[in-house]
């Protein structure tokens, strides 16, 4: 289901001016004029978002999210959020967005 659910909130994005389907480390994502903003872990069905590091860093303290670290190296802008919840996803999914635009 993750994977669907990221899909139906893509949908959205892409009827946005500049938003675009890319990949980012081999994983399908989605870039605003040219900066990546969100992504989709396809082995675990994750949601991967851009973010400022002290929002990243609030969404790991409650609980909602885990750094993104592949190889082992945390990415201190990026956040994975493994729990599929549509509202939340798309919700920040606007916020990487915006601050992808920033």
């Amino acid at each position: 289901m993750p994977i669907e659910g990221y899909r139906a909130i893509e949908q959205q994005f892409l009827h946005q001016a500049g938003v675009e389907r890319s990949t980012m480390m081999g994983f399908p994502c989605l870039r605003a004029n040219g900066e990546f903003f969100a992504a989709i872990e396809p082995k675990t069905d994750h949601l991967i978002v851009k973010l400022h590091e002290q929002r990243v860093a609030e969404l790991v303290d409650d609980g909602i999210g885990d750094p993104f670290a592949p190889n082992g190296r945390v990415f201190r802008e990026w956040v994975k959020i493994p729990d599929f919840d549509a509202k939340r996803w798309a919700a920040l999914m606007a916020e990487a967005q915006r601050f992808a635009a920033s």
